[in-house]
């Protein structure tokens, strides 16, 4: 079969700044990783063979000079260091087990130092994405022409209700190519209005259409942070570690891995100034936008001039409605996913995540210990039920 990834930097941006800040501060860190389908799909029978041929092929993979001139131009809060780092970067595909249970359940793991296996995330997803329509054969549905319309269509509305907005779809998109096209329709779009197409969170599309690349952190910083040190000051460890490695650089924090009562608790005002703003990835859009204006005006700061990423299951009638809801509030901007790069009539978008699962310090430990995340949806919750249980006590999520 073809190779799907055939460019290094066909990732998002938030896995290469992560990366970074890993080796920063956690260089001798060991992580596990785990794949889950949230619709407990069944895979046809060899599907995890083509999945791993596909992540062999990963080996081949090898960042350009074109591609590290481009981040440097456009990333340059990156640490000069960390290119060098991604010239002797290879995948490896030993770190990865993939394997289908006796029901066509596909199980998917990473275990290995944090900074190597970090790269691995989001390739793996959109390798098992799009392998599921090229084998179902819902691929022969994809109609891009029609693709290319909407995806303008869609940035004409945004710009007009005056949204700035990105795409984040690598993870879940139907084919490179999907995102691919809707990318490229939305940076030709030239609509009237005050809204504007920010960028793509995709490196390698960044620099094919000469965009901002889009990104910061996701949320296993912290959960990995708090198999390490435990759940209630992960976020502020995180923060701190975070500024450390950016000197105020890429700020905008991911807040909502253990909900929105811990982080508040550890977002104090020497944070909420150094920090440009924060991302809703989880919960009531609304509710939650009212809980960050009301904690930045008790700290007196003025959440007009702060920025709120929303990037929480969107679509073009959401962002809007939200727009129109935080304007004047704060400064609002919209990261949208699958709506971008896996809408075709009549095709079901994939609900699969990777999640980092549990981690230790150092080599020399002997154990690992089990993390998870508690966002603000539980259908978005991640890690095994025990472990749930324990951070839910340590959080006193149930006082």
């Amino acid at each position: 079969m073809r190779r799907i990834i055939n460019h290094f930097t066909d990732d998002d941006l938030y896995k290469f700044t992560m990366c970074a800040a890993v080796i920063d501060n956690f260089p001798r860190t060991y992580v596990k990783y785990r794949f889950t389908d949230r619709d407990k799909r069944i895979y046809p029978p060899g599907f995890a063979e083509l999945v791993a041929e596909q992540v062999k092929m990963l080996e081949q993979l090898v960042i350009t000079d074109e591609e590290i001139g481009f981040m440097k131009r456009r990333c340059n809060y990156i640490p000069g260091w960390f290119y060098r780092y991604l010239q002797g970067f290879r995948y490896d595909s030993r770190l990865v087990r993939i394997w289908q249970d006796a029901e066509g359940h596909l199980e998917i793991e990473f275990e290995g130092l944090w900074c190597e296996t970090i790269l691995l995330e989001v390739k793996v997803l959109a390798i098992v994405s799009e392998l599921h329509y090229i084998v179902s054969g819902e691929d022969q549905q994809f109609d891009y022409d029609d693709l290319s319309r909407r995806s303008a269509v869609k940035a004409q509305r945004l710009i007009e209700a005056g949204c700035l907005f990105s795409d984040m779809g690598t993870r879940r998109r139907a084919s490179f190519r999907s995102q691919d096209v809707a990318v490229q329709a939305m940076s030709k779009c030239r609509a009237e209005g005050s809204g504007r197409f920010v960028g793509t969170s995709n490196v390698y599309l960044a620099m094919k259409y000469d965009l901002t690349p889009i990104g910061t952190m996701a949320h296993e910083f912290m959960c990995a942070i708090a198999g390490m040190y435990g759940p209630l000051m992960a976020n502020h460890i995180a923060m701190s570690k975070w500024s450390g490695t950016y000197r105020g650089a890429l700020g905008t924090f991911l807040y909502d891995t253990y909900c929105w009562r811990i982080f508040s608790l550890n977002f104090s005002e020497d944070f909420a100034n150094m920090f440009k703003g924060l991302r809703v990835d989880s919960g009531d859009n609304f509710e939650q936008l009212d809980k960050i204006t009301a904690k930045y005006e008790k700290l007196n700061i003025d959440p007009a001039t702060k920025q709120v990423v929303f990037s929480n299951a969107l679509n073009v009638d959401k962002a809007i409605e939200i727009q129109n809801y935080a304007t004047g509030r704060c400064l609002p901007s919209f990261g949208i996913g699958t709506h971008f790069t896996n809408d075709f009539p009549g095709v079901r978008p994939m609900n699969i995540v990777i999640k980092l699962v549990a981690v230790k310090i150092t080599e020399s430990w002997q154990f690992y210990s089990n993390t998870c995340k508690l966002s603000e949806d539980h259908g978005k919750w991640s890690g095994d039920e025990e472990t749930v249980k324990i951070f839910r006590k340590l959080l006193h999520l149930d006082d």
